[in-house]
């Protein structure tokens, strides 16, 4: 079997989001750690509001269809996502709303299944998006993943976390560096061959 392969994703579309600063950060700490990482960006897959009725008629979005195939290639996955009136992103919301569905012979929730988490989040606030993490949480528990109990959020993150991934933050760099090697850690005892 081959190594493990962790899919690093920011719960924001917006172009300078601070937790696309954390994600590129701790995909390079992933890779540090000894595992594949890659970066995938929500913007690069725009979907519709999940809706029944469209759906029903037009079926799944090739859009979810792609990055539902990236969830399904990658045993691991880091989450660094902004927090939205203290709850998870309508963005990732959606997204998770798609790629759980079922698809002509593809059974709902395979883009979770065998998937262990981390979650992280960043903020201009003094919680760092502690609040939508709960949340985050709780879906991805609900859709069978196996989520980290370690998590951090950084906060007033946009005087720590540089517009190239960078940490000038010693402590929460080293937080975030020590979770990524145990994510890659339980990735390794989930899946030893």
């Amino acid at each position: 079997m081959s190594a493990p392969k962790v899919l690093v994703l920011a719960g924001s579309l917006r172009r300078d989001s601070l937790n696309k600063r954390l994600a590129r950060f701790a995909a390079r700490e992933v890779a540090e750690a000894g595992l594949e990482a890659t970066v995938l960006d929500l913007k690069d897959f725009p979907l519709a509001v999940y809706d029944g009725d469209d759906e029903a008629e037009h079926g799944v979005p090739e859009a979810a269809r792609r990055l539902r195939e990236a969830f399904v290639a990658h045993q691991g996955l880091v989450l660094a996502c902004p927090e939205y009136n203290g709850s998870i992103s309508g963005a990732l919301k959606n997204a998770i709303d798609w790629i759980s569905r079922p698809d002509g012979d593809v059974p709902g929730l395979v883009a979770f299944r065998d998937t262990t988490a981390l979650l992280l989040s960043a903020s201009p606030g003094a919680l760092g998006g502690l609040r939508g993490l709960v949340h985050v949480r709780a879906i991805l528990s609900g859709l069978g993943v196996l989520v980290l109990p370690g998590q951090h959020a950084v906060s007033r993150a946009h005087t720590v976390l540089g517009e190239d991934g960078s940490f000038s933050d010693e402590r929460g760099a080293e937080t975030v560096r020590s979770l990524a090697q145990q994510l890659v850690t339980t990735l390794g005892r989930l899946h030893a061959s």
